[in-house]
């Protein structure tokens, strides 16, 4: 037994020069800057007062201190075609967006179709069915032929009483991952994905965008946390929460701030990235190519000559047309003649113009001998039955007169490239030689040396475009479900009087947001009457 170690491969084009070994592994550094112009106008505004803290404590005493809120020209404009709610809200929603073709064309589907589609139970229900089909198309042996589900999945021997060759012929089962079953159920769950974005999604980051400032405070006061700030001024807070990472819009009174909008986009991401690994995996499944075979070292193939298409988007490249040749093929083995168990295939495979080539197996192709000081010469090796997994390879060398009826020789056996053991003409054991040895051995009064053992290299050939599109969603998908846990946190407040009446909520983090409230409005400065400040210096004086 043996596992080979790297198979030194040349490719070539038919009619032109071999391209050197160092062309294969070029490294290509693609460099691409991105230049942004982003205009940002601010308005400042400049608040000075007495400060004291709101909770009892007294500091920052006699200091006078002053403040800059940095507003964006963004914030909406106190125009008279702002809407106010029943309940004291107005809001102004951003400025114009357009839709993609993909909502243009949902847009036109019935409002009974996007329901339907967007059914949580419904999508749930696609992905169980997914998930049994890929289950089962892992069970059944795919790409084989119909001889082989005749003979595993008789008629009259069905699997659990029903399931046979006709159900997995029928369906699509021995190539489950291109049948129309499969495919279909993919595109099922990607119409309920893209429903679901646009009727639900799409709209709660809408609402989330707008600026919403809350006239009334006993709206304010509905919030899940509300606090009220006597003496205090709805400025400074905005100061607080712009250090804690807030968004800050100021309006006449009111105040409206959030931070963590990005978590209302991650769901979107989401889905999007779930598109993107349904159609890498359709297109990996319906537009690759895949084959195998067997060279002998010092032999070429072309590669369009292995390569068969896997279903009706396979479209062959340029690279098709490309020959390899297999320079040497060789095997390591530990001093006590165990193989070394480093699966290169995997490891290391050979990338060339979209087409990766894994080196899976080997074999014993032929092996070269001199015979009485005459060749050398090489004989076939044939791979013989033998119960197990075990390999056996054999050949024939034939003594005397070949055209006889009765030809006799001598037969030589290997297990693997390391060791020859061979038997005379009677069948019984002559000895054991290894190759390149040179130790010459005399059976029947035939000289006999074995030069080389000459193996070959088992090659799995394949073309996957989708492979780059799946990994891109798998990114793409870990870094939005991230994001998807950003907490998108919400605050109003209003001037009223001198006191300020704050409320916020948030999407998540739910028990610590109220901590992160008080933390923010104990720092809020409480204002100072000026005659007080007088009269407790004249006390402290």
């Amino acid at each position: 037994m043996g596992t080979p170690k790297p198979t030194t491969l040349k490719i070539s084009r038919p009619h032109s020069s071999l391209l050197k070994p160092h062309l294969l592994q070029s490294n290509f550094k693609v460099h691409t800057h991105f230049h942004c112009l982003h205009y940002k106008r601010t308005l400042s505004l400049t608040i000075a007062c007495e400060l004291k803290t709101s909770k009892g404590n007294v500091k920052n005493k006699n200091k006078l201190s002053s403040s800059k809120i940095v507003l964006p020209e963004g914030a909406p404009s106190l125009s008279e075609n702002d809407k106010v709610a029943q309940n004291g809200q107005t809001t102004a929603k951003p400025r114009g967006t357009t839709d993609g073709p993909v909502l243009v064309f949902v847009k036109k589907l019935p409002r009974k179709v996007l329901s339907v589609l967007s059914n949580l139970p419904l999508a749930i229900g696609e992905m169980f069915a997914i998930a049994g089909l890929m289950a089962l198309g892992t069970a059944i042996d795919q790409g084989e032929a119909p001889e082989f589900y005749f003979q595993k999945y008789p008629e009259d021997n069905p699997v659990l009483g029903f399931f046979t060759w006709k159900w997995i012929l029928t369906l699509g089962f021995d190539h489950m991952f291109s049948s129309p079953l499969f495919l279909g159920m993919l595109v099922l769950l990607g119409a309920s994905l893209i429903a679901c974005t646009y009727t639900t999604q799409i709209p709660l980051v809408k609402v989330a965008r707008r600026w919403a400032f809350l006239h009334s405070a006993d709206a304010i006061r509905k919030q899940e946390f509300s606090e009220s700030l006597p003496n205090a001024s709805v400025q400074d807070l905005g100061v607080i929460l712009m250090g804690a990472g807030y968004e800050v819009f100021l309006k006449g009174p009111s105040l409206y701030a959030f931070k963590g909008l990005a978590g209302r986009f991650a769901p979107i991401g989401v889905h999007l990235a779930m598109l993107l690994i349904m159609a890498g995996g359709t297109l990996s499944a319906t537009g690759s190519f895949r084959g195998s075979v067997t060279v002998p070292q010092g032999l070429n193939f072309v590669i369009g000559d292995v390569l068969g298409p896997n279903g009706f988007l396979s479209t062959p490249t340029e690279a098709f047309n490309t020959e390899v040749h297999v320079n040497r093929f060789s095997m390591d083995y530990y001093d006590s003649g165990e193989v070394m168990r480093k699966t290169i295939s995997v490891n290391d495979p050979l990338r060339y113009g979209g087409i990766t080539i894994y080196q899976t197996d080997w074999s014993f192709s032929a092996l070269q001998i001199l015979k009485n000081d005459e060749g050398p010469f090489n004989l076939a090796m044939a791979p013989l039955k033998i119960n197990g997994d075990k390999k056996l390879y054999g050949t024939f060398l034939p003594i005397g007169d070949s055209d006889s009826s009765n030809v006799k020789g001598i037969s030589m056996l290997a297990r693997d490239l390391q060791s020859i053991v061979l038997y005379d003409q009677q069948g019984k054991f002559a000895g054991v030689r290894r190759p390149n040895s040179k130790l010459p051995i005399e059976i029947d009064g035939t000289r006999i040396v074995i030069v080389d053992a000459i193996g070959s290299s088992g090659l799995n050939l394949k073309t996957d475009p989708g492979v780059p599109i799946v990994y891109a969603g798998f990114g793409a998908l870990m870094l939005t479900t991230c994001i998807s846990y950003l907490s998108h946190s919400q605050i109003w407040a209003l001037q009223d009087g001198t006191a300020v009446v704050v409320g916020g909520k948030t999407n998540r983090a739910k028990v610590e947001f109220p901590d992160e409230m008080n933390r923010l409005l104990d720092r809020v400065p409480e204002i100072v009457d000026s005659s007080t400040l007088k009269q407790s210096n004249m006390i402290n004086g």
